[in-house]
């Protein structure tokens, strides 16, 4: 292995632990398995994580805390709250991230066994409530929505999109997509006390997302 310094060296290691556990999931990842994919001697893996659950604890906090950051700033660029829970329920309606809900079903399949992931699984999956929370919050003292207790509808609301997203990982022929969405979407304005309708749908968004695409690249080429 080429000469790293011990930060580099620790993020190489979860990378090549977050490589193997999407590829075999984190029941079945080893040090052994890691070592591999590094290229190094299990003993490396241990001089710098305690367990096996650690590495994994560390895998999933890169790959599902990167995920959360991403969407709190894109909720954050806006002040109305009907955009930002537009910008939330995205993050559940695109294709390209049914590999970070895999890692969400592996994780919490391990989250009995393995302490390290589960309270790392625990910790983002809070910061994932918070942040449907504090939309909400937003919209109420705004006027836009009526909801007594934000904080349960907020765990309302995210039980039911990760469990419709889960379905559709481990069974995509169950449960179109975009059904799928549209449910949780629709239960989300009843719990808020808007009418159906008031939040954007998915579709919409995606086609609005393209041609303001259309418009920007026309832009570019125009001012060559």
């Amino acid at each position: 292995m080429p000469r790293m310094s011990p930060t580099e060296r620790r993020d190489a290691i979860i990378e090549a632990a977050l490589t193997v556990a999407l590829r075999k999931g984190f029941g079945s990842t080893t040090v052994r398995d890691v070592a591999a994919e590094l290229g190094c001697s299990s003993g490396l893996i241990h001089h710098y994580f305690e367990s096996m659950d650690d590495v994994l604890a560390a895998a999933f906090d890169q790959a599902a805390g990167r995920e959360l950051a991403s969407i709190e700033v894109a909720m954050a660029a806006t002040d109305d709250p009907i955009a930002k829970l537009t910008a939330f329920f995205a993050s559940y309606g695109r294709g390209d991230q049914d590999w970070a809900f895999q890692l969400w079903l592996d994780a919490w399949a391990e989250a009995g066994r393995k302490p390290a992931l589960g309270a790392t699984s625990r910790r983002i999956n809070v910061g994932w409530q918070r942040l449907l929370a504090s939309a909400i919050v937003a919209g109420v003292d705004s006027g836009t929505f009526a909801c007594p207790d934000p904080d349960a509808t907020a765990w309302r609301m995210l039980s039911l999109l990760d469990g419709l997203a889960l379905q559709i990982v481990a069974h995509g022929s169950v449960v179109p997509r975009e059904v799928s969405v549209e449910w949780s979407i629709a239960a989300t304005e009843d719990e808020l006390g808007i009418a159906r309708g008031t939040l954007p749908r998915l579709n919409a968004v995606a086609a609005a997302e393209t041609a303001a695409a259309g418009v920007a690249a026309v832009a570019a080429v125009a001012t060559r």
